[in-house]
């Protein structure tokens, strides 16, 4: 790989650092299923830390070599995971779905809750991975933009099919073919995380909300909006209601729905742009709409009937969590199967009744509907096809797109 000098962070880039770790995704626990969604403030810290070292952000690499594996003589399996990311027990002693691998397998499980933030796990795991040097981990779990970064730095290994039968059959067609890892060669999702329409029936005298345009335009709603303060969910939003695709715009697309958006802010619809606080604004009736996230509504529903949600006829925002191998990983192969394994519906079904996120594995529903037939019926946590077809990702940027989009958002929203 070339070496470059280490960019200095603009104002505007560490400005948006510090407003998605303060009261972004960033900030959130892993109940809330939100977190820094890509590039926005999160993926400029990636960039810092990368400049760092020397080594080139958006550089495009071929995925690491196969390091020797030492799966068929070690039977156990490293994985770095964010907390109330797996299912526990009732008396929280033991995590069954890990202890039933082990049983099925005889590959022992190291699992370790040790990503509380995408910058913060970074910075622990780059050291070793610039050096080609082992993590001392076998399964990561990162949002899109870093497995992303990871792939194209060439830090992952290339998964072996022949391993993951279950994996390659069962992922969902919302998830299968991310621009950053088409096919997926170096990673597996997790889970997917929603950006919906939210709003307070009582707040709204019992109207449904269920487009950005009536967002930015309804008159009775004036004042009583929110957006998000990460960039890809509210510009990705706008840009779907406007007609364009997240995954292909332009620079005059995005300054386009910048403009859209400043228009609202302008003759004073749009409240304000927050992080995860809308919640408590939402559920008084403070806020009557916004634009928010899946799982802070799943929780807001079981508390305040007037919560609702929608998802526009144009379509909505979804990142996901990724499971990847690092290079130089000891134990890829145990990897692979414990990857596959959480791919197999009666046990998605099993982890997705614990952590309520978007399950991305098809043909869990029956499964998960003899645990809790609320949650095989909720179309946050198991999108049906409708829905499923309206999922769209923000595309990935390059660093000058990063630095542009983010002092142009920083400025509609005034941070």
């Amino acid at each position: 790989m070339e070496s470059y000098e280490p960019e200095r962070l603009l104002p505007v880039q560490l400005a948006a650092m510090r407003r998605s770790l303060t009261s972004g995704r960033g900030a959130l626990t892993r109940r809330s299923l939100l977190r820094a969604s890509g590039m926005g403030a999160l993926a400029l810290g990636g960039i810092a830390t990368l400049g760092a070292c020397g080594i080139p952000p958006a550089g495009r690499a071929e995925g690491a070599a196969a390091a020797d594996d030492h799966s068929a003589k070690e039977k156990e399996v490293t994985f770095s995971n964010w907390t109330e990311y797996m299912d526990v027990s009732d008396d929280e002693k033991s995590r069954p779905t890990l202890e039933a691998f082990t049983k099925r397998t005889g590959i022992r499980v190291k699992y370790t809750e040790d990503i509380n933030d995408n910058v913060e796990f970074f910075g622990k795991i780059k050291p070793q991975l610039a050096a080609g040097q082992n993590t001392g981990r076998d399964l990561i779990c990162v949002t899109d933009w870093l497995a992303a970064r990871i792939i194209r730095l060439g830090w992952a290994q290339k998964l072996d099919p022949s391993n993951l039968p279950h994996a390659f059959a069962n992922v969902s067609a919302q998830f299968r073919t991310p621009d950053w890892d088409p096919g997926r060669a170096y990673s597996y999702p997790w889970t997917g995380i929603p950006t919906v329409i939210a709003y307070n029936a009582k707040a709204t005298g019992g109207r449904k909300v269920d487009s950005v345009t009536q967002l930015l335009d309804d008159p009775k709603l004036k004042g009583r909006v929110s957006f998000l303060s990460e960039m890809r969910d509210t510009i990705g939003m706008t840009l779907l209601d406007q007609g364009k695709d997240p995954g292909k715009f332009t620079d005059a697309d995005f300054d386009g729905a910048i403009g859209r958006l400043q228009k609202a802010v302008d003759k004073k619809q749009i409240r304000r742009f927050t992080g995860n606080d809308y919640t408590a604004d939402l559920s008084k009736g403070d806020i009557a709409a916004c634009v928010g996230w899946a799982g802070d509504i799943i929780q807001l529903q079981a508390d305040n009937p007037d919560i609702e949600f929608a998802i526009p006829a144009a379509g909505y925002i979804t990142s996901s969590d990724n499971l990847l191998v690092p290079a130089q990983a000891r134990h890829k192969t145990n990897a692979e199967k414990l990857i596959d394994y959480y791919y197999e519906p009666p046990v998605a079904a099993q982890l997705a009744a614990y952590i309520n996120y978007v399950c991305p594995v098809d043909g869990v529903r029956d499964e998960l509907a003899k645990i809790d037939e609320s949650m095989a019926s909720n179309t946050l946590i198991l999108p049906d096809r409708e829905m499923a077809a309206k999922s769209r990702s923000f595309r990935s940027l390059s660093t000058e797109e990063e630095t542009a989009y983010e002092e142009k958002f920083a400025k509609l929203i005034g941070a």
